[in-house]
């Protein structure tokens, strides 16, 4: 992909990972621009940080708007508008339309806090714990039209510890999110990411740690 990517950054809250990606940007690290940052929400701290970093921002109110169908064509439209090449969801807490999908295949990318397919949706660290699960992490996968189902880009595994809480628990996992999603984004902007089916291949694949994690540990 010659130049830098350009991308469109939708947040609907703190947008602790939108920072992580504009300072992967700052420092030259990750090729890509970030053309336009869209909330709908008017009081969303990533606004806020977009604003300090001198980038454009841009709010669109879904409460002004009677479907989703007619928030997503004025989405689409700022971001066409923008050049926006990827998407990249991070924290846009609204269900996007086959309209959005449509008009950006293939290139809307979302993290999730747990490790898809299991715990989709919503309040994930509570339900890791309450299930029991020995290993947590987060998810950054291609979207389409479900919800959490699209293709999986990249996992980054956290275990779980005894003492954990959903607080203690989501914080570890926010901190590899800032490590992947810049990474994910990366990868595309390279041109390596290519979707076949339901995976998402590597080209050149990246070289994998073929050691087992285990928790809690086989010994002590």
């Amino acid at each position: 992909m010659a130049g830098k990517l350009k991308i469109g950054v939708l947040a609907s809250g703190g947008g602790t990972n939108l920072q992580a990606i504009i300072d992967r940007c700052q420092d030259g690290s990750l090729p890509a621009e970030i053309v336009l940052v869209l909330s709908n929400n008017p009081g969303a701290g990533a606004l806020e940080r977009a604003k300090k970093a001198g980038l454009p921002t841009c709010c669109i109110d879904h409460r002004e708007y009677a479907s989703r169908e007619e928030f997503d064509r004025a989405v689409v439209a700022a971001l066409r508008t923008a050049g926006v090449e990827l998407v990249v969801l991070a924290g846009f807490m609204r269900l996007i339309t086959d309209i959005f999908l449509d008009a950006f295949p293939g290139r809307i990318m979302n993290i999730h806090p747990a490790l898809l397919p299991a715990f989709p949706g919503l309040h994930v660290q509570k339900k890791a714990l309450e299930y029991g699960a020995r290993f947590a992490g987060c998810t950054v996968h291609f979207v389409d039209n479900g919800v959490d189902t699209g293709p999986i880009i990249l996992q980054a595994v956290v275990p779980v510890l005894q003492d954990d809480t959903e607080e203690t628990l989501a914080q570890r996992i926010l901190e590899q999110e800032h490590r992947i999603y810049p990474r994910a984004i990366e990868l595309f902007a390279q041109g390596r990411l290519r979707i076949e089916g339901r995976r998402v291949l590597i080209d050149p694949p990246l070289s994998p740690d073929p050691t087992a994690l285990v928790n809690p540990p086989l010994e002590g």
